[in-house]
């Protein structure tokens, strides 16, 4: 495992990333799902580190979920598949999260600023939303974080600068006292652009383990 030395004495803000930090997620699930709904390259269609304009387009909320849907039915060559069929297979990716992660993020945000920053999409949103509902009878994740950003919300998605540069701004963040934690190297890569420290989340490392190994409580 790559060990990334972070100075955390000298940190006061924590940004998370959501998928595979917080919530798991499976990309080859999405990937498998989409191919039985007829939508061939797959990889290049959907991906970790590549995929689609759509997915990007969708992500910052500039296309609303009928017209992402009508956009898979284009992909596929199906117009009669159902919305219903097409969130299933989008939605079939996103796994749940492991127990005591929640208590360890109140935690976290007992001693640091904390923060969550989501590329995510309305389907997804939703999606997530009634299993937080469902599972732990929460009302989103805002009672976890100091404040929460997600990008179809903002029109801003990562790894482009000006969503960093936007959460620094209106949260009075100072990057070199902030840890951002992801598990999307390209994201990484933006952050420390701007100064800001960072952590490569890789399966099977978790935050807990991350809390422990660095002595972040």
């Amino acid at each position: 495992m790559l060990l990334i030395h972070i100075h955390m004495n000298n940190i006061k803000n924590i940004i998370f990333d959501y998928g595979n930090v917080i919530y798991n997620i499976d990309f080859s699930l999405a990937q498998q799902a989409w191919a039985k709904l007829g939508i061939t390259n797959v990889e290049s269609f959907f991906g970790h580190k590549q995929q689609s304009s759509l997915f990007d387009a969708f992500d910052k909320g500039e296309i609303t979920a009928a017209q992402f849907r009508d956009q898979i039915r284009l992909a596929a060559n199906n117009d009669n598949l159902t919305d219903e069929q097409i969130d299933t297979a989008w939605n079939s990716m996103l796994l749940g999260i492991q127990p005591g992660t929640h208590d360890l993020l109140l935690q976290l945000k007992g001693k640091y600023r904390t923060f969550l920053l989501s590329n995510i999409n309305a389907i997804h949103y939703d999606h997530i939303m009634g299993y937080l509902k469902r599972e732990f009878d929460f009302d989103g994740n805002a009672h976890l974080f100091e404040k929460v950003y997600y990008s179809h919300f903002m029109g801003m998605r990562k790894p482009n600068a000006n969503i960093f540069e936007f959460v620094l701004q209106d949260s009075n963040l100072n990057p070199a006292e902030t840890l951002f934690i992801d598990d999307s190297p390209q994201h990484l890569a933006t952050a420390q652009k701007l100064d800001i420290q960072t952590f490569l989340m890789t399966a099977p490392d978790t935050i807990k383990a991350l809390v422990e190994r660095e002595k972040l409580l």
